[in-house]
């Protein structure tokens, strides 16, 4: 099985290199058949790493990482179909086979990079994983070439910049601490560090801890380091949006997770859990007002996807395994949840040819699959039922309800609702709103552009479906043993 993560981290660059070597359309198929394969292989190490930690040279993939790794691949397979449908769009334009090779050239080495980062076995092999992510995706995001799009990308690398400049800090703090230990020859790798954390020195893991937060919090999206967010989802190619939101803010906390595990063995569970649950109810408070006042669709989702990261460190905080478990479980469901309504958005904006959430009318009725889709993936953020995203926050709550920390829980449970009200209302206005008299025979015909760009979505629906309703026996054993292992327990 060792295989499978070598195959991971390679796969994703053959076609990256079909995408600059071969004409738009070879590359389209190389990207869906690479991406598939991907998923393929990530689902082929659930059952095995539920039960035990594969390695191999720089490479390791335990129940915590796996998880992340389901995640990256199971939106960049949908992403990838996706973008054919997408690309069809401009493909009679005199520069498309420039931009489509930059296109899927970017594109495949994001998910390559995502991918390798979850999959790198040490702390300086993840920042430097998280820190190509950066570098790739700015490049997405400016690869329409708009003003605003240039403009967000330079507002992402600046902040993201500083931000994992102080990742870099704890790193080095993080390693200071472990040479205390360990001597000054070892390496960074998770385990040397796990099995000494009980010998670590507070001070600097503390400061670590913090800094960590702060710095790959930044990629995050937690408040207040969260301002490049916005932007950058709003203006980047709808595929690459979706890969922003359902992979790379989870990657990055996957991050924050790996320090989470060596500062809660070195100092106890309560000061990290402090730290995350003001995090997290700064990130989840803000973007729940937000959310009640957007005009821009995209800006919306980008938003409600602060909400979500802010939801994931208030579960970590709570350290109860059922909300660990329930934590990990929402990753998967927000990655299916998010890449679906950004997914059904840029449908509605190629239709619309417009962002603005005043102008988008009668969805149902101009565009009979992607509309309900639409609302079904904001209804499945808003954590309704039968849905995976009501299956993890309930657990979440239910894991604060059993470790006694009732205001937290309480606290979640009003800004989520307050956060749902904002999403819902928007949505149902897109989608069931009349179109103005005076457009209803002047506007946009009826009609899907593309079934490259449905069918990616109804894959996501059967998978919030499975999450919500019976997860995998072998995905559950998964959860399970990777909320033990961020408890400390093998």
């Amino acid at each position: 099985m060792t295989t499978v993560l070598v195959l991971l981290a390679l796969l994703p660059l053959v076609p990256t290199a079909g995408a600059l070597l071969a004409p738009p359309k070879t590359a389209q198929a190389l990207t869906v058949v690479f991406s598939l394969a991907c998923l393929a292989l990530a689902l082929a190490l659930v059952p095995t790493v539920g039960r035990r930690d594969l390695h191999i040279a720089f490479l390791r993939a335990d129940a915590l990482s796996t998880v992340f790794v389901l995640a990256t691949a199971f939106v960049y397979a949908v992403c990838a179909a996706y973008s054919i449908g997408y690309l069809r769009h401009d493909e009679k334009a005199r520069d498309f086979p420039r931009y489509a090779r930059r296109f899927y050239v970017g594109f495949n080495l994001f998910a390559w990079s995502m991918l390798c980062a979850s999959l790198f076995d040490g702390l300086a092999l993840l920042w430097i994983g998280i820190e190509v992510t950066t570098v790739i995706s700015a490049l997405l995001v400016a690869v329409e070439n708009t003003e605003g799009a240039t403009e967000a990308a330079w507002k992402y690398v600046l902040i993201a910049s500083v931000g994992l400049g102080i990742a870099l800090l704890a790193t080095i703090f993080m390693y200071y601490a472990g040479a205390q230990a360990l001597g000054q020859t070892y390496d960074l790798a998770f385990a040397p560090l796990l099995r000494a954390a009980p010998h670590l020195p507070h001070t600097a893991v503390q400061l670590s801890f913090v800094l960590a937060v702060l710095g790959f919090g930044t990629k995050v999206g937690l408040v207040p380091v969260h301002t490049w967010l916005p932007d950058a989802h709003a203006e980047a190619p709808t595929p690459v949006s979706a890969m922003l939101s359902g992979s790379l803010l989870a990657v990055s906390f996957y991050a924050v997770l790996r320090y989470y595990q060596i500062a809660t063995a070195t100092l106890g569970p309560r000061f990290p859990q402090t730290v995350l649950l003001v995090f997290g109810i700064s990130s989840l408070a803000l973007a729940a007002l937000y959310l009640l006042d957007q005009r821009d669709i995209k800006r919306l989702l980008a938003y409600s996807s602060v909400e979500h990261m802010g939801i994931l460190a208030i579960g970590v905080s709570f350290g109860a395994p059922l909300a660990t478990a329930g934590v990990l479980l929402h990753v998967l469901a927000h990655a299916a949840a998010k890449g679906n309504a950004f997914l059904a958005a840029g449908v509605l904006v190629r239709k619309y040819r417009t962002k603005e959430i005043a102008e988008l009318h009668g969805g149902a009725r101009l565009l009979p699959w992607s509309a309900p889709l639409f609302l079904t993936a904001v209804l499945a953020l808003s954590a309704m039922p039968p849905f995976g995203v009501f299956r993890s926050e309930f657990q979440i709550v239910a894991g604060g309800l059993a470790s006694a920390r009732y205001g937290p829980a309480a606290v979640l449970v009003v800004l989520v609702t307050l956060a749902f009200t904002g999403l819902a209302v928007a949505a149902t206005r897109i989608v069931y709103s009349p179109l103005p008299a005076a457009a209803a025979g002047s506007g946009p015909a009826p009609g899907e552009p593309s079934a490259w760009m449905v069918v990616p979505m109804l894959a996501g629906v059967l998978a919030l479906l499975v999450l919500g309703l019976h997860p995998p026996a072998e995905l559950a054993h998964l959860l399970e043993r990777g909320a033990r292992q961020l408890g400390g327990t093998p």
